[in-house]
């Protein structure tokens, strides 16, 4: 593959970084040229020059690598983000300012040696769904048909990372706007619990319910960025720490079997779409292949809670933000987004608080409902409209749009949306899986297994309207284990994964922190892998997902001095996988330069 044909997600660029495929810079100028190509989609508000983006490039010097998680990995920030020098616009001009620092989630990005390279399109003021509410710089369109809508408010965001654009994105997340996006786009979307990522610098929308979101081409970045991103920010009143943090409670899938719960059939809304309705279908019976047990419930007071983001007074904090602008710049807004928030300048006091009451409601019956789940899954979206029939109706069908995303807020959710293919007409369809605060990682961890088992396409450039058949796995009740020799697929002892019902996951390396020996004896020759982080290497390994029924009897049958310990991945993951002891090395003969048991074994 040439560099132009580059899909930069974050592990394609990390291995291309270590093996001295290429540079920093030479990606950021081939993705600045692809930007260029797709100037007409409306994508970005203040795409950076070369000039602007060399001083974050002069900082990665090669030998950083290891040491910053995101080295060299590009990324785009939404308008209400700031971003330091650069123009803060909220999609508005006349409300345009130029930031003196960066907002907090930005300089944690940076500081981990990701490389900005503009500011995002998006509905003005993050006040729509839709991706159309941007007037002074134009329809964002959508990554796979430019007559569709993009969704919104991250409407550049999301479109720009499924153009292959950036490695990942920055949004925000308020009523939908890091889930409906994602799935009309193909992506990872992820919309964290309020809290966990900082909102200092980020222009408020409804300052008590948003949060930044991140999208992303796979589950596995999306939490790679949380957890540069999942910091305290000092300067956010509102800020959390996540109780779950760097634990394997907090990152790890659920126990088996994944419980999930699903809206009562008559509870489902596809706005005439029946396409995707059965594509949903299809989407839980994967889900099911996999392990999965379903619930029906019944949602009725998450749909009362959503009514209220916008029948209620929590729109009176939109106003509450813009108050001073709108006194004086009314006539520069989009006239829908105006007409939205100008009327909660007359909602009072009393106004607010019977419907906080009411929330208070919907929030224990919420909780309720979460008491038996693992997560609910629901279409992230009901359906994908035209941007002729969005303009023609734009606050029904924004609305409509915001069916399964509006409540999550107020209720205190996390959420990721996740691609489930494409339905009969070709247009992109997706989930979300939904769970009470601070179960991020579990849900992220979800999202990975679903991705690994379905290898299913994202974004735009990589994306064919079809989804894969399940395998016959178990989600949930598989342990990954690396193999470095004799296991891997076509050696000698494959055979004892394959008969214990283990997949091939994905071809991997591990941290460059290991080395790599040929025992003495045999045969089969065996691999030893042994830690060492002075003086190591990136070895070649595969992932293999093992029924967690059958992993003792594996273990059982490893001979000394082998074992089964930790590995880390070149990802940063940390993994079940083959170890030496150091008494095997006696003898051994150190292969580790030859970077895999492949090499050795063709090398006779």
């Amino acid at each position: 593959m040439s560099l132009e044909q580059l899909v930069p997600d974050i592990a394609t660029l990390r291995r291309g970084y270590r093996a001295g495929e290429f540079t920093p810079a030479e990606v950021v100028a081939v993705l600045q040229r692809r930007a260029e190509v797709y100037a007409d989609f409306n994508i970005f508000i203040t795409r950076l020059d070369p000039e602007q983006v060399q001083q974050w490039l002069t900082a990665l010097a090669p030998e950083r690598i290891d040491e910053l998680p995101l080295y060299g990995v590009p990324f785009l920030v939404k308008d209400n983000i700031d971003l330091a020098g650069v123009p803060t616009t909220a999609g508005c001009r006349e409300f345009a300012y130029r930031p003196r620092s960066s907002a907090f989630v930005v300089e944690q990005l940076i500081a981990a040696g990701a490389v900005p390279l503009g500011k995002t399109n998006m509905d003005q003021f993050a006040t729509g769904l839709v991706g159309t509410r941007a007037p002074d710089y134009g329809v964002c369109r959508n990554s796979f048909n430019p007559a569709w809508i993009s969704g919104g408010s991250s409407s550049g965001s999301a479109v720009g990372v499924a153009l292959g654009l950036a490695s990942f994105s920055l949004g925000t997340d308020t009523a939908g706007s890091g889930r409906v996006p994602a799935m009309l786009n193909n992506l990872y979307g992820l919309k964290p619990s309020r809290g966990l990522l900082g909102m200092s610098g980020v222009v408020p929308a409804c300052r008590s319910l948003d949060c930044p979101s991140i999208f992303a081409l796979c589950a596995a970045d999306a939490r790679r960025v949380f957890e540069v991103v999942a910091v305290a920010d000092p300067g956010d009143p509102y800020a959390r720490r996540n109780p779950f943090a760097n634990t394997a409670r907090g990152a790890g899938l659920p126990p088996a079997p994944l419980r999930l719960g699903v809206p009562h059939r008559e509870q489902r809304e596809f706005c005439g779409d029946d396409a995707n309705a059965a594509l949903f279908d299809e989407t839980l019976a994967r889900w099911q292949a996999l392990g999965a047990q379903f619930t029906e419930v019944d949602i009725a007071p998450l749909l009362d809670a959503a009514r209220l983001l916008y029948e209620g007074p929590w729109v009176a904090e939109r106003y509450a933000a813009l108050d001073e602008f709108i006194g004086e710049h009314a006539d520069a807004m989009d006239p829908v987004v105006r007409g939205i928030i100008e009327p909660a300048a007359a909602l009072g006091a009393v106004d607010q608080w019977r419907a906080e009451y009411r929330m208070q409601e919907y929030r224990a019956l919420a909780a309720q409902l979460f008491g038996e789940l693992d997560a609910l899954v629901l279409p992230t979206a009901p359906t994908l409209y035209t941007i002729d029939a969005l303009q023609a109706d734009p606050v029904r069908l924004n609305a409509n749009m915001g069916y399964y995303t509006n409540f999550m807020n107020l209720l205190d959710l996390c959420g990721v949306a996740v691609p489930a293919g494409f339905n009969g007409q070709g247009r992109p369809f997706g989930v979300t899986l939904a769970a009470p605060a601070m179960r991020d990682q579990a849900l992220l961890a979800c999202a990975e297994a679903w991705q690994a088992r379905f290898s299913h396409p994202v974004g735009a450039l990589t994306a064919t309207p079809a989804v894969d058949a399940p395998q016959p796995a178990v989600l949930g009740a598989t342990i990954d284990v690396a193999v470095c020799g004799a296991h891997l697929d076509g050696m000698p002892l494959n055979w004892q994964l394959r008969e214990r019902g283990a997949r091939l996951r994905q071809g991997a390396r591990t941290s460059p922190d290991y080395r790599l020996y040929a025992l003495h004896g045999g045969p089969p020759r065996r691999p030893g892998l042994v830690r060492d982080s002075a003086g190591g290497a990136s070895i070649e390994v595969e992932v293999w997902s093992v029924p967690a029924a059958e992993f003792g009897s594996f273990v059982a049958a490893i001979p000394a001095p082998l074992a089964i310990g930790k590995v880390e991945l070149e990802d940063g993951r940390w993994v079940s996988g083959f170890l030496c002891e150091s008494r095997g090395l006696e003898g051994a003969t150190d292969i580790t330069g030859l970077g895999g048991w492949r090499q050795f074994v063709q090398q006779g």
